[in-house]
C-alpha cells in the first residue's frame, strides 16, 4: 500500500529530526483528537502515553451526521539530573467530518479550536553538593489551532490472535499559534514570545473489536518562528487506546 510506505518513510524522517534536535522547546505538543467520525450519534475518548511520561487524552461527540466537537489535553512531570520539566494543557474544538472514497473507507475531518497551558523547567548542573538549577522558565500560554484529519481504512483485514481485524491509517496536521500570557526567566518577568507550528502527526490504528482499538503515534512539529523558548524540538512517540461508541 503506497499509503504505508509513505507512512514508515515519515517515521524514520521523525526519528532522525529528534536525534538532530539539540535543544528543547518550553512548548511539547499533545497528541491530537483524531477520533474519524461517520456518522451522527458517535463518541470516542482515548488516552496515549510516551516513554518519558508525556500522558495525552481526547474525547469527541458527533453531533450530526457532519458536525462533531472535540476536547483533550496532556500533562508531563519528566526529571531527570539535569533537567526538570512540568507542563499541562487543556484544548477544545469543533468542526465538520465526511466520508468518501471506495466503500465510504476513508474519512476526512477539519476542526477549530483553542487551547491554553503552562509549563515549567529547570536546568540543572551537577556539583560536590548535587544538583543546582542554574536556569528556571515558567510560562502561561495560550493556543489556537486548525487540524486536518485524514484516514484511510485498510481494504484486506490482518489476521491477529486467530481473527480478521481492521488496520487504518491516517494523518493529523496541526498549524498552531502558541503565544506567551506570561513569562518569567529565572523569577523575573522576561519579554514574551510567540511561535507558528506546523504539526504533522502520523497514526496506525488496529482494531481489537467493533469498538476498541490500539494506537501508535508518531510526529514532530515545525517552528516559523525564530525564538529562545519557543522553539521546534520536541517529537510526539506514543501509544494508545481508543474506545468508541455509538454506531460505527
Amino acid at each position: 500500500m503506497i499509503y504505508a510506505k509513505i507512512h514508515y518513510i515519515f517515521i524514520l524522517g521523525a526519528v532522525l529530526l529528534l536525534l538532530m534536535s539539540g535543544c528543547s522547546s518550553m512548548y511539547l505538543p499533545n497528541v491530537p483528537a483524531t477520533p474519524m467520525f461517520t456518522n451522527a450519534g458517535q463518541a470516542f475518548i482515548a488516552g496515549h502515553i510516551n516513554p518519558k511520561g508525556n500522558i495525552s487524552g481526547n474525547t469527541g461527540v458527533s453531533i450530526t451526521d457532519n458536525l462533531a466537537v472535540i476536547a483533550g489535553g496532556s500533562y508531563m512531570d519528566y526529571k531527570t539530573p539535569n533537567n526538570d520539566f512540568k507542563q499541562f494543557l487543556y484544548e477544545g474544538g469543533a468542526g465538520y467530518f465526511t466520508q468518501f472514497g471506495e466503500s465510504q473507507r476513508n474519512v476526512l475531518e477539519f476542526y477549530l479550536g483553542y487551547g491554553i497551558g503552562s509549563t515549567k523547567e529547570v536546568e540543572k548542573r551537577a556539583s560536590i553538593t548535587g544538583a543546582n538549577p542554574v536556569e528556571t522558565k515558567d510560562m502561561d500560554f495560550n493556543k489556537i489551532f486548525v487540524q486536518a484529519n485524514f484516514s484511510s481504512k485498510r481494504k484486506n483485514k490482518i489476521s491477529l490472535f486467530g481473527k480478521k481485524r481492521n488496520l487504518t491509517y491516517g494523518t493529523a496536521i496541526r498549524i498552531s499559534r502558541i503565544k506567551m500570557d506570561r513569562f518569567e526567566l529565572n523569577y523575573s518577568p522576561s519579554p514574551k514570545e510567540e511561535n507558528l507550528y506546523i504539526e504533522p502527526i502520523f497514526f496506525t490504528k488496529l482494531n481489537l473489536n467493533n469498538n476498541f482499538q490500539v494506537q501508535y503515534s508518531n510526529g514532530w512539529n515545525i517552528g516559523l518562528m525564530d525564538n529562545n523558548y519557543l522553539t521546534p524540538g520536541n517529537a510526539v512517540f506514543t501509544l494508545g487506546i481508543n474506545y468508541n461508541f455509538g454506531k460505527l
